[in-house]
């Protein structure tokens, strides 16, 4: 990937993110979450990860911000938008994320050693294909966990239609 286009986008997705953070109006901040979320795929897309690109403007910022956006039309936003924005606290606060941050540096060195390297080198990757190279080791090497985060999310559904339900009697 050329760096100008790399510096581009990840100066492009940090003031976007900010610009999400800090907004006032909750539409506007899913305005600039779409922005960040295509410059992500873009990003995908110079790194030679197709497939992550396309899960994220497919999940993230199809379903999932559409999602965000019927939450913020069901919430009252002229009450929320007449409060004040933050509270007296934003300094502390902002000190206190910033010492985790160096605290998660300095210890990520020392604490965190890197794990052993994979089969899949870039050169068997690229014979391959992203999809294919994921899809054989999900389904062969980590076919429990991707098992077992299935039978999670079929609970929570199971769970959701029960709620629902018991509102509807």
């Amino acid at each position: 990937m050329n760096p100008l286009l790399f510096g581009y986008l990840a100066a492009a997705i940090i003031v976007f993110s900010a610009l999400a953070v800090t907004r006032k109006n909750p539409v506007h901040a899913i305005l600039f979450m779409i922005v960040m979320f295509f410059h992500l795929a873009v990003m995908y897309l110079g790194l030679d990860a197709e497939f992550l690109a396309a899960i994220q403007i497919i999940v993230y910022a199809g379903a999932i911000l559409v999602l965000f956006l019927f939450v913020v039309m069901v919430l009252n936003i002229k009450e929320e938008m007449s409060g004040e924005r933050f509270s007296s606290g934003w300094p502390l606060g902002i000190s206190l994320a910033a010492g985790i941050f160096l605290l998660a540096i300095i210890m990520t060195g020392n604490v965190f050693p890197l794990g052993q390297q994979g089969i899949y080198t870039p050169a068997l990757i690229a014979s391959e294909t992203h999809t294919k190279a994921l899809g054989s080791l999900m389904y062969t090497q980590y076919i429990f966990p991707f098992e077992l985060a299935s039978l999670i999310l079929l609970v929570a559904v199971i769970g959701a239609i029960v709620l629902a339900k018991k509102r509807l009697r």
